[in-house]
């Protein structure tokens, strides 16, 4: 027996198909998926068909029936006991070579895909901006994280506006860490298309690398009521998209990658980020410069859309719902002019901790790592070691130390331990000291 979970969301799901005319795409182009459906997958019965192509049984009853007419399709005569006494097909010989035809145009089959249109409303229903994050929601999403009430207090706005963020600040105080706790935070579910189209071209946006699916319903034709009756299931149902990129990201990254050998396309970073959080971490250490990088947002930021481009040169433009967080070991004005730093909602520096966070945070992370807290050692820490780094303290830095401390307790086979030897062999290893290599 399938159990269907229902889905528990604020966001008022696509509407469910219930006719042909509703799929909102030309009967070639369902005509062609279909052929190429069957052919790729060696499907025969229509309850299969529409769990594939992502449409309502009748719907593609339908369709098959359309087909038959044209006779693409024919039915093999035989009922399936152990599919409801189902009707099997099997594509003609002209049905065949049009798939074969279809196939050479674009290799692209399967679900249906989502008129770009019909998207663009979908994600008007479900944007980020309507989100509305109270302070306790943020909170949780932090929980594991030791922050200045002041940071807290600033993000909330920030994140609540669905408007752009910059985090600024030394390397190693969290902010990474604090980008995937605003993405914890959201808790919300959204409705990602499997594929959009636009001028007869397919998108593929659904990626199960970015998209966390949240249900995994499967059709029961026992049921009364059916998945597909109830919303549009050539969308799945995902938790709020982040994407997470760093000195690997690359302009072209953000444009339309189109494949020359299947001739379907594949949805940008930031299309499929749409309705979740785009965070662009290590801002500074990526080929091409921060300002370039800024400037390619700067019409999605401003207005809202996107503009993307066809292998045609056709330009078109989509929604840009995402909140954007762009975070940086630099300080803003070193990478950015003014009106880059204008178009960047929120400005938000991100520092290091005092030494009374110091110690929680150390304190913390020493207790959940079974690590005994010895005053002695840090006394040494504190009177000794930091002095020579003029008591610049950072969030990364008690992980760091009580995890070498561990590693030299664990090769020598002796308990968790905490002494001044051990914090100066584990300081050592987080700082080089400066020396002249001969070559």
């Amino acid at each position: 027996m399938n159990v269907h979970v229902e889905p528990v969301s604020n966001v008022t799901p696509p509407p469910a198909l219930r006719r042909l005319e509703d799929v909102g795409l030309g009967m070639v182009m369902m005509r062609d998926i279909l052929l190429k459906t069957m052919f790729r997958m060696n499907l025969s019965l229509v309850s299969d068909l529409a769990r594939i192509v992502c449409l309502p049984v009748p719907l593609v009853q339908e369709l098959v029936d359309l087909t038959r007419g044209q006779r693409l399709i024919e039915a093999t005569g035989t009922l399936h006991a152990t599919s409801g006494n189902e009707m099997g097909y099997q594509l003609t010989d002209g049905g065949k070579a049009r798939a074969l035809d279809a196939l050479a145009q674009s290799e692209y089959y399967g679900a249906m895909p989502v008129p770009l249109a019909a998207y663009k409303d979908q994600v008007a229903r479900q944007s980020v901006r309507k989100l509305k994050l109270t302070k306790t929601e943020l909170l949780r999403g932090m929980g594991h994280l030791i922050l200045p009430p002041d940071l807290i207090d600033n993000l909330g706005p920030a994140v609540t506006s669905g408007r752009s963020i910059l985090m600024y600040g030394p390397p190693g105080n969290g902010k990474s860490s604090i980008s995937n706790g605003i993405r914890d935070a959201l808790g919300d579910r959204i409705y990602v298309p499997r594929a959009i189209e636009y001028s007869g071209q397919i998108i593929t946006v659904y990626d199960p690398i970015v998209h966390a699916k949240a249900e995994a319903a499967v059709d029961d034709p026992n049921q009364l009521r059916r998945t597909s009756n109830r919303y549009d299931t050539r969308y799945v149902y995902c938790e709020r998209p982040t994407v997470i990129t760093g000195g690997e990201l690359s302009l072209d990254m953000l444009d339309l990658a189109y494949n020359p050998v299947a001739r379907t396309y594949q949805a940008s970073l930031q299309l499929k980020a749409t309705g979740g959080i785009f965070i662009i971490d290590d801002l500074g250490r990526q080929a091409e410069p921060p300002q370039k990088i800024v400037n390619r947002w700067i019409v999605p930021l401003e207005e809202s859309r996107d503009i993307l481009a066809l292998q045609s040169g056709e330009k078109f433009t989509v929604p840009f719902d995402t909140l954007v967080i762009f975070s940086t070991n630099f300080h803003p004005n070193e990478i950015f002019d003014g009106a880059a730093l204008r178009r960047i909602f929120f400005k938000i520096k991100v520092d290091g901790p005092n030494q009374e966070m110091f110690l929680k945070i150390f304190a913390m992370v020493a207790k959940k790592k079974g690590m005994p807290l010895n005053e002695a050692a840090l006394l040494h820490l504190l009177k000794v070691k930091y002095p020579t780094i003029s008591n610049t303290f950072a969030n990364y830095q008690p992980v760091y130390l009580i995890d070498q401390m561990i590693a030299v307790c664990d090769f020598e086979g002796i308990p968790y331990q905490m002494t001044p030897e051990l914090i100066d062999r584990a300081w050592a290893n987080m700082f080089v000291r400066q020396e002249q290599i001969a070559k």
